[in-house]
């Protein structure tokens, strides 16, 4: 998908990646958000391409980490105790079949259908942030605001236990999964 964003980012723009990577770079911007914000602006294009270079000119995507580590166990390193949620969580969610797609980033995994409907995070040393998008779902139960995700999710459950990991819970990933198709 990435090279057919670049290819579609450089007609839009009429600059190479590489002249936008450098853009992004000379940007003055160290944030994530405000580089993506800028380059929205300044090139009058959409959140995911803006995000694209953003990730790229931060080198914070996978494909960019320079010694390719494994940015899962990178993730749980220093909290062990925590990798048996993600993993009952990836056990669970990869069940929904081949349009899955698991996208480990330096701090967090996203997990897409067409588009990002949860987001796997190890936010603290006891505990695991659950982000899920959702086109129209209150905040009510389990579910909260979407906490430190701000726009990549509409909500958010804390886990601090793999038993947490119920069917309560993998029902409304599959509610998250079913709305982003």
């Amino acid at each position: 998908m990435s090279e057919k964003m670049i290819q579609n980012l450089e007609e839009l723009t009429g600059k190479n990646f590489d002249e936008l990577i450098q853009m992004a770079k000379n940007s003055g911007f160290a944030k994530h958000g405000e580089m993506v914000k800028w380059l929205k602006e300044t090139l009058d294009i959409g959140h995911g391409y803006a995000n694209l270079v953003a990730m790229k000119a931060r080198e914070a995507d996978a494909a960019s980490v320079a010694e390719q580590v494994d940015l899962v166990s990178e993730q749980y390193k220093d909290r062990p105790e925590l990798k048996p949620i993600y993993d009952a969580l990836m056990k669970r969610i990869e069940g929904f079949g081949s349009e899955v797609e698991v996208a480990p980033k330096v701090k967090s995994v996203s997990v897409r259908r067409k588009r990002q409907f949860a987001l796997i995070q190890a936010t603290t040393k006891t505990r695991v942030d659950l982000g899920l998008k959702f086109n129209n779902r209150p905040i009510e139960g389990r579910l909260e605001a979407s906490g430190p995700f701000g726009a990549m999710c509409t909500h958010r459950v804390q886990l601090t236990d793999a038993k947490q990991v119920d069917d309560e819970l993998i029902g409304l990933i599959k509610e998250a999964f079913n709305e982003a198709k």
